[in-house]
């Protein structure tokens, strides 16, 4: 049995749908119903029912995007980077291996090299490089928070997509957007995404911390090409100037824009579709909520 917190949300959706169809039995625990926030109160729950592994997918992430969290810091602060070491504790206590969904967003740009950030690179979007996103800031103390943790997946989530219109989704959202901005980034294929976190721990490989990214990158101007070629909408795509005018007149922060490296989650024998195939294929099944 899996215990799978946060399953209400965008990722945790996907993750109840990939164990259902997988027929393994699942708790989806809620906080209405247990405060999985009190370590003492997890800790006591995994005992009695000693699920075999538990999947954080909690968090806060801020609607309809990260800009939210800069009005509601407490809160992003507690779900992003306090939360994830509550649950260490109590798993550290039970003796539950677990995984947390993480987030690229602490990263911004590429190496010196040009090439993807690997999972050794320091995180150069974060409150100790910034200047970054209050999200982005409270997303890598997570991870500085479960630094040196037994038994724990880091899975670096980037940007999620798929084939189901929904405003979580980065192709809704640019179907959406009134002007867009022109970056590039790795990004994840949602269900992709929930099946290669899970496959770490049904392979398991060696915990750590995973790029769970799509391979290779991706520009906005390159997935407006793929939405205008799926016929999916057909609307005039304007863009911002630059990132100046973007931060002038729609955000109220920056944001992180990056190309991740997945190599490490390749090595272990986990594949996910290169960047451009996983976004015809999400277009060709595209289906209106």
């Amino acid at each position: 049995m899996i215990y799978l917190l946060g399953g209400s949300g965008y990722v945790g959706h996907a993750y109840q749908s990939l164990l259902t169809r997988k027929g393994i039995p699942f708790r989806n625990l809620r906080r209405a119903e247990l405060d999985y926030a009190q370590p003492a109160l997890l800790a006591a729950a995994l005992k009695r029912d000693q699920p075999e592994f538990l999947i954080n997918a909690a968090g806060y992430t801020g609607k309809p995007n990260v800009d939210a969290c800069e009005l509601h810091k407490a809160e992003c602060l507690l779900g992003n980077a306090v939360l994830p070491g509550l649950i260490a504790q109590a798993c550290a206590e039970a003796g539950v291996p677990w995984g947390h969904v993480s987030s690229g967003c602490i990263y911004n740009g590429a190496r010196a090299d040009g090439r993807g950030f690997t999972e050794n690179d320091t995180p150069n979007f974060t409150f100790r490089s910034p200047p970054c996103s209050f999200y982005s800031g409270t997303k890598a103390l997570g991870e500085e928070v479960l630094a040196g943790q037994p038994s724990v997946y880091i899975w670096r989530l980037r940007i999620p997509f798929d084939h189901v219109e929904s405003p979580r989704n980065y192709l809704t959202k640019l179907m959406r957007y009134q002007r867009l901005l022109e970056a590039t980034n790795s990004i994840s294929q949602l269900h992709e995404f929930v099946a290669a976190t899970f496959a770490c721990w049904e392979k398991r490989v060696p915990f750590g911390t995973y790029n769970i990214t799509n391979p290779g990158q991706v520009t906005t101007h390159e997935v407006v090409e793929h939405i205008k070629r799926s016929g999916v909408c057909r609307k005039e795509y304007i863009f911002f100037k630059d990132e100046d005018e973007f931060m002038h007149v729609a955000a109220k922060t920056p944001r992180s824009n990056c190309v991740m490296d997945s190599s490490k989650l390749a090595s272990v024998g986990i594949k996910m579709t290169e960047v451009n195939e996983a976004i015809a294929t999400a277009l060709s099944h595209w289906q209106v909520a």
